[in-house]
């Protein structure tokens, strides 16, 4: 998508740091974290969200989740724990349309209602 912020900083069209690149993913600091370390895991492939994914594009899950275990393994985040959050449409707040995972660690997340 042409608009998309992450589909811009994929292009380097927008500055961003890629804390971790491969050929189907890439992984960004969030610029409003929610917790000490956010990460952003971004698929390449635009897909707008979960639910608007395809059979033929179940590969993106593999390789986002691959991708999220390199990366929590990578910074160290296994050891006390972290969380994985996908917002998902309006009420869950998704503020860009492109599915993401964010990765939140480094203290006390407390509990999910």
């Amino acid at each position: 998508m042409d608009s998309c912020i992450f589909c811009k900083i994929m292009r380097g069209e927008i500055p961003s740091p890629k804390i971790y690149e491969d050929d189907t993913v890439f992984a960004i600091a969030d610029i409003t974290p929610k917790a000490p370390t956010h990460i952003l895991v971004i698929p390449k492939l635009h897909i707008d969200s979960v639910h608007a994914a395809l059979p033929a594009t179940m590969h993106v899950f593999e390789n986002l989740f691959s991708a999220v275990g390199t990366i929590v393994n990578q910074k160290g985040l296994a050891q006390n724990g972290y969380r994985l959050v996908i917002n998902s449409g309006k009420d869950a707040h998704q503020s860009v349309h492109h599915l993401h995972v964010h990765i939140l660690a480094g203290g006390d997340l407390g509990l999910v209602p």
